[in-house]
């Protein structure tokens, strides 16, 4: 599946990714490929992303942290504070602040 991560300020991430597992309002959740479509707001949490390799596009602009998680190079998390997040047709766009 595709995720997008965008704040109001830049595209924080932009790749294909296996799974992505968000902070929702009501607790943590995980996507897989051709999950249903979804419409969620996002609580204050970390997003974490299960990259396919490292060769993905991530920008590490205006003090945003895209870091990898632990000792797993293939997993990344991006730190947010509230968003929205839409799944449709295999594409994840997460509006983040």
């Amino acid at each position: 599946m595709y995720l997008e991560i965008v704040s109001p300020e830049a595209t924080l991430f932009s790749s294909e990714v296996d799974s992505v597992a968000v902070p929702g309002i009501d607790g943590e959740f995980q996507m897989l490929n051709n999950h249903a479509p979804i419409v969620a707001a996002l609580g204050s949490g970390s997003i974490k992303i299960h990259t396919h390799t490292q060769s993905h596009l991530v920008f590490d602009e205006l003090h945003a942290e895209v870091v990898p998680h632990n000792d797993d190079d293939k997993i990344l998390t991006v730190k947010i504070n509230s968003g929205t997040l839409e799944m449709k047709d295999n594409k994840v766009i997460i509006l983040a602040d």
